[in-house]
């Protein structure tokens, strides 16, 4: 009876995160419940059946990689000693934690349960796809009539989530033989995210088509070593990538892409940059982004310089952790970025091109786009995270076969 029980638990865990497209489209901040929802049915299922617990969840924590992590969160806590806005830090802590906590069970523990979910789990992907195109193209009709926000970037968040999800699922369906299922679901998002106001999206989309394509056919190191020194140098760079992009920009690929506001994300990357300069070793503290202008760094750099510090947040997560963490929190972030890719190097070459893929995706979209700690698409890179995992473990089996 408890292994029927807990067979249902799990079960039910794997359809909550297939239906995670479909809840982002209907509410675009949902993620972290519905991932922290399906890692609690998940833990009740593995409690129940027995499974060990410590092995499952605590024993990575130990590994080198683990430490790494830990040591980054410790680093982001001790932060909170000299933030000049601990209310501001507390908060922002109190969103993000949750919700890498719920990604990180069902990154754990969702893995071999969702095989029987990832037909459904693209249909219903295609389905918040086909809700998204169909809402943009009646004027948000549809919006309007449910009572949300009518706006179009209110789907850029849903959108930013399928495309974490989409390459690990993609993938796991080809694995599987269902090439045609992955192709459709690829394609619907690709459409969603061209018809969209997100060009996040499509940017990162098309980073990790283009980062799959080239590493599916290097040998792994080669592979690993390519995207791994992309996302290190936008970390180590990201503290002058605002006098970079001044320094060379042009002044006709600003205006070719006025639509994105390009002048604006330079006098940003440039605002924060400087406050980096300013106090470059422990930073201004955990989740001071959201109001910087009045953190005491602020007041030691150039007036005209302040302006662009009251936007929220850089729009680069790598300059956001170098502006709010310093020196320290940079080095142990570029750790465990590190230690992750070597991770990689076990792996098999369609789950690790798959992986590295995800990487990309994320990481371009990472440092352009949204601030470092939102619990949204912390929640959603749990899912994929799973997902990747997932394929990973049928890699596994179906190398075992041959």
């Amino acid at each position: 009876m408890a292994g029927e029980r807990a067979e249902t638990l799990d079960r039910l865990g794997a359809i909550v995160i297939a239906a995670l497209p479909a809840c982002m489209a209907l509410a675009n901040r949902s993620s972290p419940v519905v991932v922290g929802f399906a890692g609690l049915l998940l833990l009740a299922g593995a409690a129940m059946a027995g499974r060990p617990l410590r092995a499952l969840l605590v024993a990575p924590l130990a590994t080198p990689l683990g430490l790494a992590a830990l040591a980054f969160l410790a680093w982001c806590g001790l932060s909170l000693v000299w933030s000049p806005l601990p209310g501001l830090s507390l908060r922002t802590l109190s969103e993000f934690l949750p919700a890498l906590a719920g990604a990180y069970l069902v990154a754990r523990l969702a893995p071999p349960h969702l095989g029987a979910v990832a037909g459904p789990a693209a249909w219903i992907l295609i389905a918040a796809c086909g809700y998204v195109v169909a809402d943009l193209a009646s004027g948000l009709m549809i919006r309007e009539a449910l009572g949300q926000r009518v706006a179009a970037f209110a789907f850029n968040r849903p959108l930013l989530v399928m495309m974490l999800l989409v390459f690990p699922l993609t993938a796991f369906l080809a694995a599987s033989g269902r090439r045609r299922l992955a192709a459709l679901a690829g394609l619907c998002l690709a459409v969603a995210a061209w018809r969209s106001v997100s060009g996040a999206t499509v940017l990162g989309l098309a980073a990790g088509a283009v980062t799959f394509g080239l590493v599916r056919g290097l040998p792994a190191r080669a592979g690993i070593g390519l995207v791994g020194a992309a996302l290190l140098g936008a970390l180590v760079l990201a503290p002058v990538e605002g006098d970079l992009l001044a320094r060379t920009m042009p002044e006709s690929l600003h205006q070719r892409l006025a639509g994105s506001s390009t002048r604006a994300r330079v006098a940003i990357a440039r605002s924060f940059g400087a406050a980096v300069a300013a106090d470059p070793w422990r930073g201004a503290g955990y989740g001071t982004s959201g109001r910087f202008q009045e953190t005491p760094v602020a007041e030691r750099i150039e007036p005209e310089m302040r302006f662009m510090l009251a936007v929220g947040h850089p729009h680069n997560s790598f300059l956001q952790v170098w502006a709010e963490l310093g020196l320290a929190g940079a080095t142990l972030a570029s750790l465990v970025l590190v230690l992750t890719l070597r991770g990689l190097s076990a792996w098999t070459a369609a789950a690790r091109s798959t992986a590295l893929a995800l990487l990309a995706t994320a990481g371009i979209v990472a440092f352009v786009e949204h601030g470092a700690w939102q619990a949204w698409w912390t929640a959603g890179l749990g899912a994929a995270i799973a997902w990747l995992r997932a394929l990973h473990y049928q890699s596994d089996d179906l190398t075992d076969e041959r």
